[in-house]
């Protein structure tokens, strides 16, 4: 027990692995990304495939209760566009409308498929049922 210990044989450094070991590791690494996602972020890239993805827009957005009738209603107006270099097919339009006791009422608007060319506005304009309680927000967003 109080001996000197005995001194080592030193070791030759170990071999960091070869390249068929790195190849197999990359290799590995790949396929992990790509069975867990990977080929829909490859598939959605613009880049890849040479043309900017379209960019539909939606602005201009007004909103007014017109209470003028014997039942009140709610107008809303904006324009979609398409400021992308490629033609786009304009999906339906979803307009959430928000009363002001929280509760959401979702419409769609239909747009027919309408194909936009670049740098066209689509104009859209609606006439909706106001909440009881009235209106607290309305959004227009694309309609999955």
């Amino acid at each position: 027990m109080l001996r000197k210990p005995e001194a080592t044989a030193e070791r030759p450094p170990a071999s960091r692995g070869g390249p068929i070991f790195w190849i197999a590791g990359i290799g590995a690494a790949l396929a992990a990304f790509w069975v867990s996602g990977g080929h829909a972020l490859v598939r959605q890239a613009p880049l890849l495939t040479g043309a900017q993805a379209s960019a539909l827009t939606i602005s201009g957005v007004t909103s007014r209760v017109d209470v003028s009738g014997a039942n009140p209603v709610l107008f809303v107006d904006g324009e979609a566009a398409n400021d992308g270099t490629a033609p786009a097919t304009l999906p339906p339009l979803e307009i959430r409308v928000t009363g002001n006791d929280g509760r959401l009422t979702r419409y769609t608007l239909g747009t027919s498929g309408h194909s936009l060319a670049s740098g066209e506005r689509f104009g859209f304009a609606s006439r909706l049922d106001v909440p009881k309680n009235g209106v607290r927000t309305v959004l227009v967003t694309f309609a999955e």
